[in-house]
Parts: C-alpha cells; sequence; structure tokens
C-alpha cells in the first residue's frame, strides 16, 4: 500500500518541504553575520513596506538598497509577509539570520549552495558585497545520500530547496528538502492493517485518539496526557517535546493494531483561533503551537507508512451532532471530537 496524504491545497502547500538542520564552520564567519544583519534589517523595513500594501517587485527594489541582492530581498520580503500573517501588525525582529528561497530553474538556490563530500557537506553562500563565503556542514552521515540526490536534481533543474542560515546554539543551516524525498529515505516500511481509522484531536494539555473501523464501530481509545506544560512559566521547548512525544507514541501504538489511516483536523482552512471568555484557556491557546504538532504528526504517521487525511473541523468541537455523540458514547468534549474526526476520515476514504 502506498501511503499518501489528503487535505485542502491550503494545507498540501505546509506539507511539501521538511526541514534537516545542520551545523556549518564558516572560513570567515564575520562576513555571514553582516549579511543576516542586512537581512534581518531588510525583514523590518519588509514589515512596513507590506503594511502599506507595496507589491513584490517595488518591495525588492526598495531593499536592494539594504541588501544589495535581489534573492535575498525578495525572500525578506516574503518573511515580512509571513510575519505579518502570523502576528498582526505588530511584529518584532529580534533573532538575525537569513534566508534565499530555493526554485528549480536556479539549480536548486541562487544564494545559498551546496556540495555534498565524503564525510560533510560544502556550503557557499552568496556575499551581496563581494564573492562567495564557503563552510563544512556537518549533518550527518544518515543524511548524505538524501543530499546527494538532492543536489543531483538541483543540477538538473528538477527540484529546488529553500536554505536558511541562523546564529542560535552556533552558526547552523537549515536546509528545505522536498517531503517526497526525505520519505524515500527515513519511511519505515508498514504492513497493511485492517482498514482501521484512527482520528486524533490535539490540545494543549492532552492528545485524545479514537478508533474505528470500516464501519464506524469505536475499536479503542486512547488518552495520552501532558497537564504540566499548561502551567504558567513552564518552558516552551519543553512542552514542545513533551506533545511531540506524546504522538510519537500514539502513532507507535497504532501500528499495532491494524491502523492504516490516521486523521487530524485541517487547521489550515481555519483562518483564526477561538478564544474564550476564560483568560486561562485564552493563555493555553495562545502559547500552543497547533499547526506546527499537526504538521509534525501527519509527517510522523507518513513515514510510518500510514495515509493521512485532513478533515475540515467545522462541527467537530461545538455542534448537535458533538453534544449528541458525548451524551450517547459517554466521551468528554475531546473523545468525542477525536470521534467525529475518525468518521469524518472514513466518508473521504468511502468517497474516494
Amino acid at each position: 500500500m502506498t501511503n499518501k496524504l489528503i487535505a485542502s491545497r491550503e494545507a498540501l502547500e505546509n506539507f511539501e518541504f521538511i526541514t534537516i538542520n545542520g551545523k556549518v564552520e564558516f572560513n570567515d564567519v564575520n562576513n555571514v553575520v553582516k549579511i543576516a544583519y542586512y537581512y534581518s534589517k531588510a525583514v523590518r523595513a519588509g514589515v512596513n513596506l507590506a503594511l502599506r500594501g507595496v507589491n513584490l517587485n517595488d518591495a525588492v527594489k526598495s531593499l536592494y538598497k539594504i541588501i544589495p541582492y535581489a534573492f535575498y530581498a525578495e525572500t525578506a520580503y516574503k518573511q515580512a509577509l509571513t510575519l505579518l500573517g502570523n502576528g498582526g501588525s505588530k511584529v518584532e525582529v529580534r533573532r538575525r539570520w537569513f534566508a534565499c528561497r530555493g526554485n528549480k530553474s536556479d539549480k536548486g538556490n541562487r544564494g545559498i549552495r551546496f556540495h555534498v563530500e565524503d564525510d560533510h557537506v560544502l556550503v557557499k553562500v552568496k556575499d551581496p558585497w563581494g564573492k562567495w563565503v564557503v563552510g563544512r556542514a556537518y549533518f550527518g552521515k544518515n543524511y548524505l545520500l538524501l543530499l546527494r540526490e538532492l543536489e543531483e536534481l538541483s543540477s538538473e533543474r528538477e527540484e529546488g530547496y529553500g536554505a536558511v542560515i541562523s546564529f542560535k546554539d552556533g552558526v547552523k543551516i537549515h536546509l528545505q528538502v522536498p517531503l517526497w524525498l526525505y520519505l524515500k529515505y527515513f519511511s519505515t516500511p508498514k504492513m497493511q492493517g485492517y482498514g482501521f481509522v484512527a482520528g486524533f484531536d490535539l490540545n494543549s494539555d492532552r492528545l485524545n485518539v479514537v478508533v474505528i473501523d470500516r464501519q464506524g464501530r469505536v475499536v479503542t481509545t486512547r488518552t495520552y496526557w501532558y497537564l504540566e506544560v499548561t502551567r504558567p512559566g513552564y518552558p516552551m521547548e519543553k512542552a514542545r517535546t513533551l506533545r511531540l512525544s506524546a504522538l510519537s507514541q500514539s502513532l507507535k501504538f497504532l501500528t499495532r493494531i491494524g491502523v492504516d489511516y490516521v486523521v487530524f483536523e485541517d487547521l489550515f482552512v481555519i483562518k483564526r483561533r477561538s478564544f474564550t471568555k476564560n483568560k486561562s484557556a485564552n493563555r493555553k491557546i495562545s502559547k500552543f503551537a497547533k499547526k506546527q504538532m499537526l504538521i509534525h504528526g501527519g509527517i510522523k504517521a507518513l513515514r510510518l507508512g500510514f495515509n493521512v487525511i485532513l478533515v475540515n473541523p467545522k462541527g467537530t468541537t461545538s455542534s448537535d451532532n458533538h453534544e449528541r455523540v458525548m451524551r450517547l458514547r459517554g466521551f468528554d468534549r475531546h473523545m468525542a471530537s477525536a470521534y467525529l474526526i475518525a468518521l469524518r476520515g472514513l466518508e473521504v476514504i468511502k468517497n474516494n
């Protein structure tokens, strides 16, 4: 069985690439820091341009005066647009980094390039005020075959890759690898199951899973708790680790009981978060990176050989049907949501 991802167009755009990270040592790190300084400056200026509704071409011309390389300027403006989309009009650019968008017609990437050696990756970064800054990147041997194929595909203009250079905890390079290529090297084959469908309800303090058969009958339910992450002052990175660990545990459990389809809410069709009158609940919602967890869970499920379905969440959290499921089955509201998500996924399977 070939695993696949069924989702809205908006969602599929978020599953085109996966980022792999490596440490990099540059021959002239000062020049690289200089690029990052002016790139960050360009992003800040780009936010102001975006607030005024300046189009891409005019924005690039303006930002070129700050960082005189069109591909950096273009990427900086697109980054500014993304920041505005995520945070409204109040955007702060604190950390220094720089990025260059990928394009297969540019042999992968114009500004940040790589070449795979025996035990490391040679990295070349375009200096807008000079030539190229060269460095050595270390991703780990398990990534070298993947990167070698990506290099070949890029040279043949069949694939592109985005790239980011960051400076938190040392100098790092982040390459956006096509998801299909990543799965080719890192998927784990799974035996075909019984056609069971698992619905997931992702929450800030727990993960609920309901498994149903092809007739919609409940096979089993699971709740994975991580209540401590919602306490005030709890480290965000540690909270993220616990949530993703719960996702991994749940998916590994599903490989053993005959599940073939994993179903999540398609959060990418929701334009804004729903807040409540409860300040404590709102704090949990605002600090919970639910889309990030969804992407991680979807990719992890694909790696493990599941089919992944993202369904419209409308009515799965608050509706007459939701209330009826809670009453008839004795589920709490989160388990009822997971059950309805599973049923909605089953509808997608039957219609495909």
